[in-house]
């Protein structure tokens, strides 16, 4: 593994620091397609995110290897990952963990000990996240927030970097619970994975029904990830950059006086600050991927569909007139053009 203890970490300038995160970049890339066949703007929505901090939904029906890229992304950073299958009995208890009495060795006394869930780990897998009733999906909502959970009125801090990637399908309905409008806000992509190219999907079934694929090597320290996120909020952005990103945003609240008129008669609750603010970190990120160490409205543009398609409560006219949320944001790219494009 080609990673760079804290103190060489600490030496590096911004400039270096951001050589070396495109280098690690390419090196997690190389490790995910060990693996991962196709599926290049999803991949490198998930670095985006996880370079910039954020928690990830990914959509999908079965068989697109949603739960496989999260996992092998997983083998490939220095984590302590765990995964939880959400099923309908399970209870807030078994993501958080609980209290449990325990005999002292030294004094005989019992006393009560917290046994800590699998939340409490870098990287969380929540697999089919809406198989679960609103109170344990809610377990997750101060950890995916403020990074610690409560826990019998106790708070316990989660070590950072701290992500939650959950998948879920779209198609089955039967047991399954919509996930709660302030959890989805806390998602800073909704990641939409589609069926493979014929080319794409005849590697996949050629590699897998042969030798199994190479290992897949850890590449990126955690204390690489926390310099990494550190370096991205210190990319400059021009203000004309973030205020379209705040433009963006405020086009999708039919109340605002920005709003287009498909807005209006499509969209009952817009998007919240937390779109803006995903807009601007993911635009830093995307542009330190690319080598750059500036954004640019392409940044923030390109990350549209994934910030907002979740972020907006569409109403009983666009649903049964099935206008989906990636028809409104790609209408709203077009209505809500640059400043440099409407020169």
């Amino acid at each position: 593994m080609t990673t760079l203890a804290p103190t060489q970490l600490a030496a590096l300038d911004d400039a270096a620091l951001a050589d070396h995160l495109a280098a690690a970049a390419q090196r997690l890339d190389v490790e995910l397609r060990k693996v991962i066949v196709g599926n290049d703007e999803v991949i490198e929505q998930a670095l985006i995110a996880l370079l910039a901090g954020g928690n990830c939904l990914l959509i999908g029906v079965p068989g697109l290897a949603k739960t496989l890229l999260i996992s092998t992304l997983a083998r490939a950073l220095d984590l302590k990952f765990a995964r939880i299958q959400f099923t309908p009995d399970l209870m807030p208890s078994d993501v958080t963990g609980t209290d449990v009495i325990q005999d002292d060795p030294n004094t005989g006394q019992r006393r009560l000990t917290f046994m800590p869930g699998p939340v409490f780990a870098n990287l969380l897998l929540a697999d089919e996240i809406n198989r679960t009733p609103p109170k344990t999906q809610a377990a997750l909502l101060e950890a995916m927030q403020e990074r610690r959970v409560t826990v019998l009125g106790r708070t316990y801090d989660l070590e950072p970097p701290f992500f939650v990637f959950a998948t879920q399908n779209p198609i089955e309905l039967e047991g399954t619970y919509p996930l709660p409008e302030a959890q989805l806000d806390r998602f800073m992509f909704e990641i939409a994975l589609d069926y493979l190219s014929e080319k794409e999907e005849w590697d996949v079934v050629r590699a897998t029904t042969s030798v199994p694929p190479e290992a897949v090597q850890p590449v990126i320290s955690r204390e690489e990830i926390l310099a990494f996120h550190r370096l991205v909020r210190r990319v400059p952005i021009a203000d004309a950059v973030s205020r379209h990103a705040l433009q963006l945003v405020r086009a999708t609240r039919p109340k605002d006086t920005s709003a287009p008129e498909f807005v209006r008669q499509w969209v009952g609750y817009g998007a919240s600050v937390r779109a803006a603010q995903a807009l601007v970190l993911g635009g830093k990120a995307r542009a330190l991927l690319q080598g750059r160490t500036h954004v640019g409205y392409e940044d923030v543009r390109a990350l549209a569909r994934p910030v907002l398609r979740h972020r907006m409560l569409l109403n009983f006219q666009a649903q049964s007139e099935r206008v989906t949320s990636d028809a409104i944001v790609e209408r709203l790219l077009a209505t809500v053009p640059p400043p440099r494009a409407e020169r």
